[in-house]
């Protein structure tokens, strides 16, 4: 069996009893950092050493075979040095490959930067997008916020402190700059602090230097700032993944304001016209 273990994000008081429990009685565990692994052993007390597998993004694929076979015969337990493996951590092609081969996967749930993030930062929680970390390069960050400037749900964004205020620049003019967000950083740590205002005062706040971990939490879009157009793409999309027309007009008209009946006729028509993909 596989068994995905979430580690504490900052407060070592956060580690669950499942996962103390479950280092004291691992016999292998794989581990994006193995040092890391180690200092959290020592600093939860536990005497267990485990025999310590790295597992990281530079060696998961060829790795995750051997791991598989491995777990047919005894537990597995997977840590990445903070939160839970697989999200924006290795781990993915590890489930993936035990899923195929019909290999056991579970988890021990715990810390989240993520929900966390979302939780404390003020936006609306009923329906969120997590994007993962922001591009490093400038034009990579733009082309990606652009796309998702008519994202109607709350969106989550990892950041390194080093580009913080870049990413916020890009952000204001990519979402506009009185687009609600929020910056958390420290999260669970001593000096945790929450940036909540628009993404123009949000930039003035980052100045030219923020330390520590940082989660960047930006309002989706609110149904007037979709245009038409763009409400008209999102119900094709639908329809191309297996949604009826009627449904899927109804589904983006609740999001967006604007009429089903119109969105229904203008993907209808858009579906018509030659060369239009098949849905």
């Amino acid at each position: 069996m596989i068994i995905l273990a979430a580690t504490p994000i900052g407060n070592l008081g956060d580690a669950s009893r499942r996962l103390v429990d479950a280092l004291e009685a691992a016999t292998i565990v794989a581990a994006e950092d193995t040092r890391t692994t180690v200092r959290l052993l020592t600093a939860l007390g536990i005497a267990n050493r485990p025999r310590l597998i790295a597992l990281h993004d530079h060696n998961e694929k060829d790795r995750a075979p051997e791991l598989v076979e491995l777990a047919r015969d005894q537990d597995i337990l997977v840590l990445s040095d903070a939160g839970m493996p697989t999200v924006s951590d290795p781990g993915y092609g590890l489930v993936a490959a035990a899923a195929a081969a019909g290999v056991t996967v579970t988890a021990i749930p715990g810390p989240s930067a993520v929900l966390t993030a979302l939780a404390v930062s003020g936006l609306p929680t009923d329906r969120f997008t997590f994007e993962g970390f922001v591009g490093r390069k400038q034009g990579e960050r733009l082309s990606a916020f652009r796309a998702l400037a008519s994202e109607p749900r709350t969106m989550v964004f990892f950041d390194a402190p080093t580009r913080v205020g870049a990413t916020l620049s890009d952000m204001a003019s990519a979402f506009g700059a009185d687009r609600r967000a929020a910056v958390c950083r420290e999260l669970t740590k001593l000096h945790e602090e929450i940036a909540r205002g628009t993404l123009a005062e949000l930039v003035d706040w980052a100045g030219e230097r923020v330390r520590g971990e940082l989660v960047i939490v930006v309002a989706g879009a609110a149904p007037r700032d979709i245009a038409f157009p763009d409400a008209v793409t999102q119900v094709l999309e639908l329809v191309r993944t297996g949604t009826r027309l009627k449904d899927a007009a109804g589904e983006v008209a609740a999001h967006t304001g604007h009429s089903s009946r119109e969105l229904y006729q203008a993907a209808l028509a858009v579906r018509g016209k030659p060369g239009a993909a098949p849905a």
